[in-house]
């Protein structure tokens, strides 16, 4: 389908006046997403419907990570892109998608694929919303749903699919979805995508798709198994790195030395001393989620959990809600560590420490979405102690001991009032009772405890003596010679 050229200011004002766009976010940003060339959506040529559905959508500039990817991904040529958690890595693939679907061609036309169900919804909505004036008919299919009701919706009309790979390949096996003429094939957090547990069915689901086909590849982390699909599957990929530093320049992080029966604690300390407007708690295992669940309800404060033996209709009920500010904290394992856009999480509290550098990443980049401001805090116990040196050394940053008092500044926008979702609560609660999978206490409370971290403020050194290396000294990444750097 022919592309539209660019429409001349006064025309553009005009289409543009009847536009409802949201309110402007007025929150400072980081270099991380203002550092552009100054290229605007309307130099790219796309259609006048998709640029309506995203300057609906609040999209005013290109960040970085889109300027450079959506003029090239229109061409159709391959993509290997890296940036930032947070940088509108999404839009970037997504747009350039959308802007290659014939609405008046019944076929499958692009194949989104993201490794979590989560993060499937959340891209399924970025599609419908851009895409709202196309007319493009969107459909996300994951597992823990019913095959049934995916194989009568692809009876009907379906231009963009989004989901997670085992149920794609389901799919597609069973002659239900033609991925025959997809042109358009898209791996979002592709690292984990190309890792042992997902890569067989990577492998496979590229039988069912078009020879002739755009391969796509987008992540913050990018290990060597990336390139061995590259040398593979893509034809001359055009590589993207904006990840001159690897962690956001928005996000504080800190740690808390604490003994492991101080944590609970320690976290009641940071409820009350910290201004949260909404907090991401993560555990290692599926039980210390529920437990610590159970604990911070019993504090006082309200609380959800999500991990991944819930029903997926609790999770995604559990999901939706803390979207929409109906709770202010919210415990989880690394289920939703990777692409959750949640705009209003300004602090991650890392109740267990990860074990390596790249978990670490994805999950403190829950906060300072989009170059906002947010604060990560690790609470690490003498065991913790080998994993936060080396993830400091992995990925060049530094952790840096909490403080008595956290500057406010640091994570919190100019305006922002300490009681933000409380309205929220109490609209949903008047409308039903809490699911299951909600646990449930609708009013945030602040307990006055007080804690010394430890009498020790930082943990001891390793026992061979090394110190920890200083934050110029730490090793980047490596790099490969496609100029793309890659995991250890």
């Amino acid at each position: 389908m022919a592309q539209q050229a660019r429409p001349s200011s006064s025309t553009s004002d005009a289409w543009k006046a009847d536009l409802r766009p949201p309110p402007k976010d007025d929150r400072p940003q980081t270099e991380d997403v203002t550092a552009t060339k100054g290229i605007e959506f309307e130099d790219m040529f796309l259609r006048r419907e998709l640029l309506m559905g995203i300057f609906e959508a609040g999209f005013e500039k290109p960040s970085p990570i889109q300027e450079e990817a959506i003029p090239i991904a229109l061409t159709k040529r391959d993509v290997l892109a890296r940036a930032k958690n947070g940088t509108g890595k999404t839009a970037a693939f997504v747009i350039p998608s959308l802007q290659q679907i014939d609405v008046n061609k019944n076929k499958i036309q692009a194949l989104l694929l993201v490794p979590t169900r989560e993060l499937a919804l959340q891209t399924s909505q970025v599609c419908k919303i851009l895409g709202k004036h196309m007319g493009i008919q969107v459909m996300v299919t994951t597992g823990g749903t019913t095959l049934k009701d995916d194989i009568m919706r692809l009876s009907e009309t379906v231009h963009v699919l989004v989901g997670t790979p085992g149920r794609i390949l389901d799919l597609a096996g069973k002659n239900v979805a033609d991925l025959s003429e997809c042109p358009v094939f898209v791996m979002d957090e592709a690292d984990k995508l190309l890792s042992p547990e997902f890569a067989p069915v990577m492998e496979q689901l590229l039988s069912y798709i078009s020879k002739d086909r755009q391969v796509m590849l987008f992540s913050a982390t990018f290990p060597l198994i990336v390139k061995d699909f590259k040398d593979k599957y893509m034809r001359s990929p055009y590589e993207i790195n904006l990840m001159d530093e690897l962690t956001l320049r928005g996000v504080t992080q800190y740690y808390a030395y604490v003994e492991e029966r101080q944590k609970v604690h320690c976290l009641n300390t940071l409820f009350s001393k910290l201004q949260i407007n909404q907090s991401i708690i993560f555990c290692n295992s599926t039980n210390r989620v529920e437990l610590l669940a159970k604990k911070v309800t019993e504090l006082g404060y309200s609380c959800f959990y999500s991990h991944a033996k819930m029903l997926q209709s609790h999770r995604n009920r559990v999901f939706h809600d803390f979207r929409n500010g109906v709770c202010r904290n919210l415990v989880c394992s690394d289920l939703l560590t990777r692409g959750i856009d949640i705009q209003a999480v300004n602090v991650v509290i890392n109740f267990d420490f990860p074990k390596n550098s790249e978990t670490y990443l994805h999950r403190i980049g829950r906060s300072g979405r989009f170059g906002h401001l947010g604060l990560a805090i690790n609470l690490v116990t003498y065991e913790d102690r080998f994993n936060l040196y080396k993830i400091e050394q992995e990925l060049g940053t530094e952790i840096q001991p909490i403080p008595q008092q956290i500057d406010k500044g640091l994570y919190v926008a100019p305006g922002t009032t300490e009681e933000p979702t409380e309205q929220k609560v109490r609209a949903v609660q008047n409308q039903r009772q809490p699911t299951p999978a909600q646990i449930a206490s609708t009013t945030q409370q602040s307990s006055p405890a007080q804690v010394v971290y430890s009498s020790n403020p930082q943990p001891p050194r390793p026992q061979n003596g090394s110190a920890i290396p200083s934050t110029q000294a730490r090793a980047p990444y490596q790099a490969y010679r496609g100029g793309v750097p890659v995991a250890r």
